[in-house]
């Protein structure tokens, strides 16, 4: 079989794209996703919650649901209809911290719990604090 054959071979076999149809789905997604959070802000700021604390009560109250979501096992059907729009805000890593800990749980706190609630978020934290180190370094040596 040649190279050529073997192209149009894998070309009738493989699944056509969905490409159009998952970027709508995470575009739609993200963006309610970011709606409720900006729904979230507008209620602190009528409750008369400060410009200085608001956003850090946005972020703890979309951590919340996005944890509650997972241990009620709503975002995992939700992450799986709109794909990479569940990733991008912030409850996408509050799930990725509580999903493994939930799945983990009957392992114990130490072994199970613990472990594994950064087995997924834990390189995210270990190169986003590496890389701030890095640019904020570089950034007092070039000014």
């Amino acid at each position: 079989m040649t190279n050529r054959e073997y192209g149009e071979y894998i070309s009738k076999i493989s699944p056509r794209s969905k490409s159009p149809r998952n970027v709508f789905r995470a575009f739609v997604s993200g963006g309610l996703i970011c709606c409720v959070g900006q729904c979230a802000a507008w209620l602190y700021e009528y409750l008369g919650l400060g410009e200085q604390l608001r956003p850090a009560a946005v972020s703890i109250t979309m951590v919340f649901l996005g944890v509650l979501l997972t241990g009620l096992g709503v975002y995992d059907r939700l992450a799986k209809f709109a794909g990479a729009g569940t990733l991008v805000p912030i409850t996408g890593f509050a799930n990725a911290v509580s999903a493994p800990a939930i799945e983990f749980h009957s392992e114990g706190v130490t072994g199970g719990t613990c472990v594994k609630m950064f087995s997924i978020a834990g390189p995210v934290i270990v190169y986003g604090v590496s890389a701030s180190v890095l640019y904020g370094l570089l950034l007092c040596i070039l000014t």
